[in-house]
């Protein structure tokens, strides 16, 4: 088994919490990458994770967080800047964030700053989230996809604040087609394919996706579960049943669960091997939104098949293909 790098950012939640009845802000190391990148190593990938972090105690924490989680931080530089906060709010089934912070902290790693070595030697390379509006990410990111000498994997974990300019979400669909044409696998939600796409349907969006160029991709639905879009066929899989008391991370922990099983046994040969990748990471997710929390909640594989292993010997294809 090899490695994979995650390109993109790492900064701090503050997530919505109560203490003595009072409304309060809980402190949690977040960010879309920083989570797949824990996930892959929960569930026993050998994962580095390449950003920009801050210079304050805060990014040391992020440091600390990392390592203990079994991520390797060779790629990770230091930059003179706080680190960068995110608010979270939960006024639907999936968190709100807003951001904070001037320079953000995970918005500094240029092209020059690339473990060029690091990024060729990998066998899965991750790159997406919200560092792709920033340039100098984009091209460090652009830089990274041109090397990668592995699979290459893309999420755009689209944050519709972000996208205040006129012309963001131009900008930001012309990202997503320059990612998708070369991606073995394209993952999004439901809710980035309508931000994005607003007019067509996610099978339509899987479609025009694999149309650029993209091998594979998978648009999870939440509760529903995921479409899959692999060679000739669309599949949908269902989720698992669980009682969810927190999203956060759930979407990464998606990718994070496909990345560790590219890692453990190369890319699927057909749409069935995909389906069953996408079942996999499914549970995973369904676990994470059993537990507060993001990157803090994902799993173990022993945990994953404790929860589900009813499931597992049933079998977990229960919705034909569409």
């Amino acid at each position: 088994m090899g490695y994979a790098v995650v390109l993109g950012e790492a900064l701090v939640d503050l997530l919505d919490a109560e203490h003595d009845g009072e409304p309060v802000y809980r402190q949690a190391v977040g960010g879309g990458p920083l989570n797949v990148a824990v996930a892959v190593a929960r569930l026993g990938g050998d994962v580095q994770f390449v950003g920009s972090l801050g210079d304050d105690a805060l990014a040391g924490r992020i440091r600390a967080f990392l390592t203990g989680a079994g991520v390797g931080v060779a790629g990770a530089v230091t930059v003179p800047a706080p680190t960068a906060l995110a608010v979270a709010t939960f006024a639907g089934p999936e968190p709100e964030f807003r951001f904070y912070g001037e320079p953000r902290s995970y918005a500094l790693l240029g092209p020059d700053d690339l473990d060029v070595a690091l990024v060729e030697g990998a066998d899965v390379l991750y790159c997406g989230s919200i560092v792709l509006l920033d340039p100098p990410v984009l091209a460090a990111a652009r830089r990274a996809w041109a090397v990668a000498g592995g699979l290459r994997v893309f999420d755009p974990n689209v944050r519709p604040s972000l996208l205040t300019a006129p012309d963001a979400l131009d900008r930001l669909r012309g990202v997503v087609a320059e990612f998708a044409a070369g991606a073995h696998l394209v993952k999004l939600s439901s809710a980035d394919a309508r931000v994005l796409y607003p007019h067509e349907p996610v099978a339509g969006v899987a479609a025009y996706l694999r149309e650029l160029g993209a091998t594979t991709v998978v648009v999870t639905l939440g509760a529903d579960g995921a479409l899959v879009a692999a060679a000739d066929d669309v599949v949908r899989v269902p989720a698992p049943k669980v009682e969810a008391v927190d999203a956060t991370g759930a979407g990464d922990s998606v990718m994070g669960a496909l990345v560790a099983e590219l890692l453990a046994a190369g890319e699927p040969p057909d749409a069935l091997g995909w389906r069953e990748r996408v079942a996999f990471a499914l549970r995973v997710a369904g676990l994470v939104c059993e537990s507060p929390g993001g990157a803090t909640a994902m799993p173990t594989r022993s945990a994953v098949t404790a929860r589900f292993a009813s499931r597992e010997r049933r079998g977990p294809f229960l919705t034909p293909p569409v």
